[in-house]
């Protein structure tokens, strides 16, 4: 049959191809390669020529140098003047107060008879005690007396031996009454004694508990005494003021009814809990030299100096500059030649509205973290910059 012309070109390609000759695996793999060595080689010289992703930028951060507070504002409270010590006066036995010989605000010399009890019951169980006590040393003479005798007898073989132990145990026993005796006269007497009240220091009287004709349980106050001596300063110290005050820390003190006067006082004592109340702390201070005129009760003023007792530099930073490492306050600190960043502990001297002092981790000069504290980490890279309303921070 004979075919159309695009019928025969198909059967001589075919031919032709059966007359070709055939290829190994091994020579087609090859081939292969070599066909895709050229898209290779033009990859690789692409990638040669594509550079590297640059480092990010450093994070711009708020920072500004720390400089040491040339003077801070002192705190001022209020407070009162009082004395150093001031104790109760009461009897150590109980009885009739029959008379009293000062009143409020009188002054007193140590050993000074101030009130006296009834001394009626006391001086009869004195006299008694007293009675007893020679009852028992007649019997102890006796007693002693009888066993002269009888030791006389027995080195003579008169007595038998158990008389002269008979006798010695009632020389004991009445040795021991009389013991007893002497010291139940001696406790009745100091008794009588006891109903005398006198002041063991002097001071003034600031208060009186008692009155005449009244009776009164053993150690119950009749007279508050203010001691002659040392005066303090109290007041009392809020929460936010308590962090900035040392023991031994200085003050000065002025008293409303002694205006233009100045008086330094040391802060010795700052209470260890705050009053349930006013959830404040009792501070203490000795004034130096208390001149006559500072009566006990005058209103005080009470200006603490703006540093600490050690006397180091005090740094003020914005509030939002403070951060936390755990428990403890903490800054974030520019290195200086890294410019990355470094969490600090730092000691807080004390706290204010917008801002907070510092008293240790921080020296002059160092950049400080203002803004932002929460939004970093350690070891970053950072780029310092100026805070764009500077007022803002302004303390």
């Amino acid at each position: 049959m004979n075919c159309p012309g695009p019928c025969a070109r198909t059967a001589a390609r075919n031919a032709a191809a059966s007359a070709a000759p055939t290829l190994s695996i091994a020579a087609a793999r090859r081939w292969t390669r070599l066909l895709a060595l050229p898209a290779v080689l033009a990859l690789a010289a692409a990638g040669c020529g594509r550079k590297e992703a640059p480092p990010p930028a450093p994070r711009p951060v708020v920072a500004m140098p720390a400089q040491a507070d040339e003077r801070l504002p002192a705190w001022t409270l209020p407070g009162e003047v009082q004395a150093r010590y001031s104790t109760p006066l009461s009897f150590r036995v109980g009885g009739k107060i029959v008379e009293r010989k000062v009143r409020l605000g009188d002054t007193v010399a140590a050993g000074q008879t101030v009130a006296r009890l009834d001394p009626s019951d006391a001086t009869k169980n004195a006299a008694a005690a007293r009675a007893q006590l020679s009852a028992a040393q007649h019997q102890l003479e006796y007693a002693r007396q009888q066993l002269d005798r009888d030791r006389a007898q027995a080195r003579e073989n008169l007595i038998a031996a158990t008389q002269l132990e008979q006798t010695r145990n009632a020389y004991a026993s009445a040795l021991a009454q009389r013991d007893q005796a002497a010291q139940q006269a001696a406790l009745s007497a100091d008794q009588l004694k006891y109903t005398t009240l006198q002041a063991e220091h002097a001071g003034v009287i600031t208060a009186e508990q008692a009155d005449t004709g009244q009776n009164v349980e053993a150690a119950t106050p009749v007279y508050q005494l203010a001691w002659s001596g040392d005066v303090d300063a109290l007041c009392d110290v809020p929460e936010s003021v308590l962090a900035g005050l040392e023991i031994g820390q200085r003050a000065t003190v002025t008293l409303g009814p002694l205006p233009g006067q100045t008086f330094a006082a040391v802060l010795r004592e700052i209470a260890p809990a705050a009053d349930p109340q006013s959830r404040t702390y009792r501070a203490k201070l000795t004034l130096e030299s208390p001149t006559p005129e500072v009566r006990l009760g005058m209103t005080a003023n009470i200006s603490f100096d703006n540093r600490s007792a050690n006397g180091r530099a005090t740094y003020t930073v914005p509030a939002t500059a403070l951060f936390h490492d755990g428990r403890d306050p903490a800054i974030w600190v520019v290195k200086p030649q890294e410019d990355t960043l470094e969490l600090r502990r730092v000691q807080v001297l004390r706290y204010d509205a917008r801002t907070v002092t510092l008293s240790h981790g921080i020296e002059a000069g160092e950049r400080v973290v203002w803004q932002g504290v929460h939004t970093v980490s350690a070891g970053e890279k950072v780029r310092a910059v100026p805070p764009l309303h500077p007022e803002d921070f302004a303390s």
